[in-house]
């Protein structure tokens, strides 16, 4: 392999039967909205899929005005990247901010009793505390209902954390220890980035999961897996250009397993490429071009309605692919009723997993109407405020210079932050972090 990075390679088929007592929670730095979607559906007579809120910066910065302010190439972010916008954090925002503020939205929007979590695991790559995770900081939101009984801490592996948590919460459910009430899961990032993404890391274990993906489906089902027996396809999603080379990677490996699972166009397209080594295919631009040219009409079908929050925000980290999966519910809502929908979650280092499950109708508040309806993605990102890429480059360099920093106060200027939402007021010389909600008293 022409990789240094070494991993272990997940693979999960099926989450067809997880019970409602799941919450799902994801949200990340760049993130500006709330979502509320349930991952996993119920087997019947299972009580009907709860819900997920996320929340955090509400800045956004349009991709065209960054590639002129760069100097860069017209169509560098656009195109290139296949981005539309990104949302920035300011300085009262961090990691523990946004969590508080999602975690304190969920219960309040669905009316959930705190009592009624037992487990809540954090998903994120952001470490801010030296010790403790960012789960004890959302334990005060528990304190007035008397709650201290709650499993769990955090998972971290670059952006696959919020998956690792999730299963935690799922295994939790599954197993004798389980009580009977709520998983909670977490997926916040305000993260530090160094160097590139390696895009052949991502590939190569893209690769990997999906090859034992299809060999679980067939022990399982008795039939082999090809791309038509999933509805839809949701990708860890640093940028859309990665997901449309991903998704044509899959209908390449789909075609050398047995060329009778793509369209005889496409057999004819990708036959040239047919005797590449693996290493060869990774970094032929020409078979890359070949596997989008020849998957286009599916991706636009199977890919395509997941795309609409990472386009618009940037890179989630632990929240990205489920970001993408929100996206999915909203753009195709009670139609997803019965689909079977295809996950890849993929971390730096690396770690990744393929998974899937059917989509099942839910029951009271906890509809798939409802749950979009209260998401409004749409209209929360009309509700995004626009900042001039020189705003944007002040606050990031604000930031950097208050990275791991100590004995502080922040401007608490909070004037484009939501009601309700908390942020951060000042770090002092312990390192200790205080916190205000807007519109209430400090937390």
């Amino acid at each position: 392999m022409a990789s240094a990075e070494q991993g272990n390679f997940q693979v999960s088929i099926f989450f067809d039967s997880i019970s409602h007592h799941l919450l799902f929670l994801f949200l990340s730095s760049i993130t500006l909205t709330s979502y509320n979607f349930p991952l996993a559906p119920p087997t019947p007579p299972s009580p009907p899929p709860p819900p997920s809120s996320s929340s955090s910066s509400s800045s956004d910065l349009q991709q065209e005005a960054l590639e002129a302010h760069d100097g860069a190439s017209k169509g560098k972010y656009t195109i290139g990247l296949g981005q539309d916008c990104l949302a920035f954090c300011t300085e009262v925002e961090d990691v523990i901010s946004m969590s508080l503020t999602a975690v304190s939205s969920l219960l309040k929007k669905y009316k959930i009793d705190p009592k009624q979590i037992g487990r809540m695991e954090v998903g994120s790559e952001t470490v801010i505390d030296k010790s403790k995770s960012i789960k004890t900081f959302l334990m005060q939101l528990f304190e007035e209902s008397g709650n201290t009984d709650i499993e769990g801490v955090d998972s971290t592996n670059a952006c696959y954390g919020g998956t690792a948590a999730l299963f935690n919460c799922v295994n939790w459910v599954e197993s004798s220890s389980w009580d009977g009430r709520y998983g909670l899961v977490i997926c916040a990032d305000s993260a530090v980035v160094d160097g590139k993404l390696s895009q052949n890391c991502y590939l190569m274990a893209l690769d990997s999961c999906y090859k034992v993906f299809c060999e679980k489906f067939e022990k399982l089902e008795g039939k082999p897996f090809s791309m038509a027996e999933a509805d839809y396809f949701v990708f860890h999603s640093p940028y859309n250009k990665l997901v449309q080379k991903s998704f044509g990677r899959l209908y390449y490996d789909d075609f050398l397993r047995n060329p009778s699972f793509v369209d005889e166009a496409a057999r004819t397209s990708l036959e040239p490429y047919k005797s590449l080594s693996g290493d060869e295919s990774y970094n032929s631009r020409d078979l890359e071009k070949a596997n989008q040219q020849a998957s286009k009409k599916i991706y636009d079908t199977k890919v395509q309605p997941s795309t609409l929050i990472p386009k618009e925000v940037g890179n989630m980290y632990t929240a990205s692919l489920y970001a993408a999966f929100a996206s999915l519910l909203h753009n195709e809502n009670s139609s997803l009723i019965g689909k079977r929908v295809v996950m890849f979650s993929y971390g730096s280092g690396l770690t990744a997993t393929m998974f899937s499950f059917k989509i099942q109708e839910g029951q009271g508040p906890f509809t798939l109407s409802n749950i979009v309806t209260l998401m409004d993605v749409a209209g929360k990102l009309k509700q995004r405020v626009e900042f001039p890429p020189e705003k944007f480059v002040e606050t990031m360099k604000l930031m950097e210079h208050r990275y791991g920093a100590k004995d502080y106060v922040t401007s608490g200027d909070c004037s484009n932050l939501p009601a309700g939402t908390f942020y951060l007021t000042k770090v002092d010389s312990m390192y200790r972090r205080f916190y205000a909600r807007k519109d209430t008293t400090s937390t």
